[in-house]
């Protein structure tokens, strides 16, 4: 019931702010007529806002962050995180329109290494700095009540099934490669694909494509069981997050003081983030030893060979993706298409005036720009395969129950399970 009435509030607090923003954002300039029937595409960012507005909302963020830290590791407090959560979903979500987020500043950091003709605007690297900052010294506090995304799945978990371990390292190499075709497509200037395809963004702007408001609902039916499903197998900024978070030493901890063994917490994560304590008979019988250590260990160079190999064969498809060479080659291929009054496309570079020359030149640099970044992207996912599969077979001693430092989204939901008292 709780649940529910946050659901309620949250619905009507959206539909009192939506309205008003709404209207603010109308254009500057009246759309174009056309006679041909022609319909103005959505536009894929909000118009541009004040810098001080920017900086406001930065202020906001640091806040945001700040509060929900406090309330995890000093006032461990679940309920306080989860209306910060309301808040967050409410302004970064439906007043903001989801922009502009650390997820999706991952591909403005990366074009602004790539291209030195394009300069990252400070308030979109304070937002791509700041979660990571706080994750490195506190834990993954960000995905806990800051992150709008993260917000929305987390209000409708209703009964959370635990997914055997198999299936979460399996799921969980996603993001990783996500991770690697936005950095790819971004540093090429091809697309910034994270906010292309982000799932909840045409939920917090009323207005998205059929296919991505399938997708986006699609997500929150399955959060109702598998929780948050995007944060934890699909969001590329979780892999930035998760290597800084295991290196922070004042992380969310299941008890305040000495673990009584309980047991009380072990279901308690809708996210399989518990660590329980190590059995070492378990470990004696299943036969992992350092044969098998050795043996997986060997095989990650082949790992990121095979990396390699896989994303040098697949450059060439995968810069069709960009609009220079997906042109270059349609001309090519069928230069009668010069002739086609209906192709947008084709008749936008005939006005541009730029000679096919200069299109096939151009051509050319991105893709032997996709061939080496293709094998870089390739290796890394390699890399991360193997060393997914040599953790398969590291056990670590533990004697209490404790998060994962990786993948635990500091919620705080499994302190209200613990009877210890600070």
């Amino acid at each position: 019931m709780k649940k529910i009435k946050y659901i309620l509030y949250l619905l009507i607090f959206a539909f009192y702010l939506l309205p008003s923003h709404l209207s603010a954002q109308q254009q500057r300039f009246p759309k174009p007529e056309f006679e041909s029937g022609y319909e103005q595409p959505s536009t894929v960012t909000p118009e541009p806002r004040a810098l001080s507005l920017e900086y406001f909302d930065v202020l906001v963020l640091l806040a945001v962050l700040s509060l929900v830290t406090w309330l995890i590791l000093k006032k461990r407090s679940r309920q306080g995180v989860l209306w910060v959560s309301i808040f967050t979903l409410i302004y970064f979500g439906f007043y903001r329109n989801g922009c502009i987020c650390p997820i999706g500043a991952i591909q403005n950091v990366t074009l602004s290494f790539a291209d030195p003709a394009y300069a990252i605007s400070l308030t979109a690297l304070l937002f791509f700095l700041f979660p990571l900052v706080f994750t490195l010294f506190f834990g993954r506090t960000f995905c806990a009540g800051a992150c709008p995304l993260g917000a929305i799945q987390d209000l409708i978990i209703i009964k959370p099934i635990s997914l055997p371990k198999w299936l979460n390292k399996t799921l969980g190499l996603i993001p990783y490669i996500y991770l690697s075709l936005a950095v790819l497509f971004a540093a090429t200037g091809t697309d910034f694909i994270i906010c292309r395809y982000d799932p909840f963004v045409g939920i917090f702007r009323m207005d998205a494509k059929f296919l991505m408001v399938v997708l986006g609902i699609s997500f929150l039916l399955v959060g109702m069981f598998v929780a948050r499903p995007y944060c934890r197998f699909f969001c590329p900024y979780s892999v930035l997050l998760s290597w800084m978070s295991r290196f922070s030493k004042r992380h969310l901890t299941i008890t305040p003081s000495k673990c009584i063994q309980c047991k009380l917490c072990s279901n308690s994560c809708p996210f399989d983030a518990i660590d329980y304590p190590t059995d070492e008979k378990e470990v004696v019988k299943s036969g992992l030893g350092p044969k098998r250590f050795i043996t997986y260990a060997l095989l990650i160079p082949l790992w990121i060979a095979a990396g390699v190999f896989v994303g040098e064969r697949s450059h060439t498809f995968l810069s069709k993706a960009n609009n220079d060479v997906y042109l270059a080659e349609l001309l090519i291929s069928n230069p009668e298409i010069k002739n086609d009054p209906d192709n947008i496309d084709v008749q936008t570079f005939l006005a541009s005036g730029k000679t096919m020359e200069t299109l096939v030149e151009e051509a050319g640099g991105i893709r032997q720009k996709f061939y080496y970044g293709s094998m870089i992207a390739g290796g890394f996912i390699g890399l991360v395969i193997g060393v997914t599969l040599l953790n398969t077979v590291v056990f670590r001693k533990r004697q209490d129950y404790v998060p994962q430092k990786g993948n635990c989204l500091s919620c705080g939901r499994c302190m209200d399970y613990c009877p210890v008292e600070e």
